[in-house]
């Protein structure tokens, strides 16, 4: 069986890789290579390549993040509807923590 804290780290981190991707857009315009990079090194898992661009073409189309080529490469930055949501969230976690 598996114990509670391994299914809620599981949770938090891929149900809601969202919130880490507007995390890092928050600090400066990155490429999804490099936001999966940053992901393991700051937070200590990986995702996927595909799974990457696919929560950011979700957030693209939400208008939470928008995109721009540079280099060959497309570019992701956090829009203030972005900002707004992120917000949201932490927020929405500060009080869960507030009222354990």
């Amino acid at each position: 069986m598996h114990e509670p804290i391994n299914r809620l780290e599981r949770k938090v981190r891929k149900e809601n890789l969202w919130i880490y991707i507007l995390t890092l857009l928050e600090k400066k315009e990155l490429y999804a290579f490099e936001i999966r990079d940053i992901i393991n090194k700051e937070f200590g898992f990986w995702i996927g390549n595909v799974t990457a661009y696919k929560v950011l073409y979700l957030l693209e189309q939400g208008k939470y993040v928008s995109s721009s080529l540079r280099h060959n490469k497309v570019y992701y930055k956090i829009t203030p509807a972005g900002r707004k949501q992120l917000r949201a969230a932490m927020n929405f976690f500060r009080d869960i923590l507030r009222r354990c």
